[in-house]
């Protein structure tokens, strides 16, 4: 399924969505071993709220395009 960003809410985050924002988070920082407090944390933070508030609400799409637009994609040759 194809998920379109329609347009950036202006709406405050709940805690729910904030619990979602936090779990995709947590995962992209343990796998990849990114210090908390770090500029990088801080960087992947920003992009995972950020797409959020534009609709990227399903937690394994909002994942995947936080590791793309990081750099973080492994490809399979490696």
């Amino acid at each position: 399924m194809v998920q379109t960003i329609k347009s950036r809410s202006q709406v405050p985050l709940d805690s729910r969505d904030l619990d979602i924002c936090q779990q995709v988070f947590d995962k992209l920082r343990s796998e990849y071993q990114v210090a908390k407090g770090s500029d990088e944390a801080e960087r992947m933070a920003s992009i995972v709220i950020e797409l959020y508030r534009q609709g990227v609400r399903d937690p394994n799409h909002l994942r995947s395009m936080v590791e793309a637009a990081r750099g973080l994609f492994e490809t399979s040759d490696r």
